[in-house]
């Protein structure tokens, strides 16, 4: 970049046009774009030596992105994207984001690197800049031979930074920036990124290590799961406990003293766990079927008579009590109070060493699982496009994940819906993977990764092109099929508003013409024009091997790039 030699050597004349034309190319600006604008030059003075800022052209939770303008070495005038990291941000993390850029950007459509900026704890990191069009206003407009171009480009650029052990894990659209005019692409944004165990970034190394000491993940944080993972993943009972409520377990047996009362026990943790207590009360319906949130008594026997489970003798404060429950040991069993003695004291008996709690794969999380450590599992990414082992905390987690997130933007561009998941929790995110992809294959895949998963009703498993030709009108929905709508008729026959011949029966009046009509078939006729009417069934084999379930058998990028729908690519 010979941009800095060359002003400033002229700073002292640029100094004065710079502002005037930071005026002038700013006044139609909103208020508060001109106020961030500001700040930048205020929190990082060089950028007014170089750059000549035009607007503001994306903002995220960890950074703003900001358009300049810069005089060159050669005259002319070049823009550049200048990403304006918060000041919160751990170095450690961005020194990763720029060594993922410098080594693995600027080739196979990744973005690049150009400079970096830098005063007291605020960075910002200079990039060429592309122009491109916003995903949601060009999905209904692309060909099916420009969406097998921009999968085949994605695919490209993901085997590239996984050859480097570069994880992405925030694949979306708007990440993976598309000139349509120019034919370019370019894979943007590594702040989440991570390494595999084999990567190549050397500072993902480190920012994994200091991961796994502070015991959090460096994604983006928990909005709405709350802090407890049960051991099954059933309607999140703890979603209703405050998310600093969460504590240390404890593996030191219950006491009745209330001298020594747990280490995680404090006026606000009992504040809230009383609220939580009286909000278990209420009926919250899942599915529309039962109360699966509700919490029933568990029996003191159970059909195996060598197994008895825990109940309490007396109502206690479930913040007062003491599991030893941690790394899924045994549950201690009392002997049933009737058959004790009066000064017997209770003494733990033989239980199945494969039982872990009373609530194991049922639909219901109990206390003992709510007393757990949080589970320690990277969840970084959008809400959207995380894929299955992300959403069940799955500590093993690899490239797969960047994968999962691809065959999701082919899902939305194949039925031309966008976003296609959006959900507000992980759970209800997890639900709706179940609609398209059944909830026996997701339950069954979940257990490859050491995970159970239970679902109050079974969902078939949908087949991905009827379900995307149906969404993009290409056929009709089983409701529409079941009860014809009489406006639609010509929609299903072959152009017949052109011939003369009437379509009615004779004696009969003609039916009305409907407005309605004519859109309906001038969008199928423009559908035909853009290739919908001819997308091979590689395609959805392609979308199929995407969004497998298990991310061991999963497709690569590099097995994606050889797949026959990419044969003449």
């Amino acid at each position: 970049m010979e941009v800095i030699p060359s002003v400033c050597d002229e700073a002292n004349s640029r100094e004065s046009q710079v502002k005037a034309d930071k005026h002038i190319g700013r006044r139609k600006l909103s208020m508060d774009v001109e106020n961030d604008i500001e700040y930048l030059y205020e929190a990082v003075p060089q950028l007014s030596t170089v750059f000549h800022i035009l607007d503001k052209i994306g903002e995220g939770t960890f950074s703003s992105v900001y358009l300049g303008e810069a005089l060159m070495a050669n005259g002319t005038k070049e823009n550049f994207a200048l990403k304006h990291l918060i000041p919160t941000s751990h170095p450690v993390r961005i020194a990763a984001e720029l060594q993922c850029l410098t080594v693995a950007g600027g080739k196979e459509n990744v973005m690049g690197v150009t400079y970096c900026f830098r005063k007291d704890d605020h960075c910002v990191i200079v990039m060429p800049y592309m122009e491109h069009q916003t995903f949601v206003d060009i999905i209904g407009l692309l060909s099916f031979e420009e969406v097998r171009q921009y999968i085949y480009h994605l695919l490209k650029a993901l085997r590239h930074i996984h050859q480097f052990g570069i994880i992405h894990r925030d694949i979306k659209p708007t990440n993976f920036l598309y000139n349509r005019q120019e034919k370019m692409f370019a894979l943007v944004d590594f702040g989440l990124a991570q390494g595999t165990t084999d990567t190549q970034i050397e500072l993902l190394k480190v920012a994994k290590q200091k991961t796994q000491k502070g015991g959090g993940s460096t994604g983006k944080p928990e909005t709405s799961q709350g802090k407890r993972a049960p051991t099954s993943l059933a309607p999140p009972l703890q979603s209703l406990s405050h998310p600093r409520t969460s504590a240390p377990h404890s593996s030191s047996s219950t006491s009745s003293s209330t001298s020594s009362k747990p280490a995680f026990t404090s006026t606000t943790r009992s504040k809230h766990t009383k609220e939580f207590s009286g909000l278990c009360k209420a009926p919250r319906a899942v599915f529309g079927e039962r109360n699966l949130n509700s919490f029933t008594p568990v029996p003191t026997k159970t059909t195996d008579p060598k197994i008895e489970l825990v109940k309490p003798t007396k109502t206690e404060d479930p913040a007062t009590r003491k599991f030893v429950s941690a790394h899924r040991r045994p549950v201690p069993v009392r002997t049933p109070v009737s058959n004790q003695r009066p000064n017997q004291r209770m003494t733990p008996a033989a239980v199945n060493l494969g039982f872990t709690c009373s609530c194991y794969s049922t639909d219901r999380v109990c206390n003992i699982c709510m007393s757990r450590k949080q589970q320690v599992a990277p969840r970084a990414g959008t809400p959207g496009f995380r894929a299955p082992e992300v959403l069940t905390k799955c500590p093993n987690q690899g490239t797969a994940i960047d994968i999962w997130s691809a065959g999701v933007i082919l899902l939305s561009l194949l039925s031309g819906r966008y976003p296609f998941f959006k959900a507000s929790d992980d759970l209800i995110a997890l639900t709706q993977i179940m609609t398209i992809r059944g909830s026996r294959e997701t339950i069954q895949a979940a257990k490859t990764f050491g995970k159970s998963v239970v679902c109050s009703r079974e969902l078939p498993r949908q087949d991905l092109k009827t379900l995307c030709e149906t969404l993009r009108g290409r056929r009709l929905s089983p409701d529409d099929e079941a009860t014809p709508h009489p406006h639609r008729d010509t929609a299903t026959r072959h152009h017949t508003h052109d011939s003369p011949i009437s379509t009615h029966p004779p004696g009969e009046p003609s039916r009305q013409h409907h407005p309605e009509e004519d859109q309906t078939l001038e969008e199928s006729e423009a559908q035909d024009e853009r290739g919908w009417d001819r997308v091979p069934d590689e395609a959805y084999d392609l979308l199929d091997r995407l969004l497998d379930l298990n991310p061991a058998k999963r497709i690569t990028a590099a097995q994606g790039l050889q797949h026959p729908l990419f044969t003449d690519l």
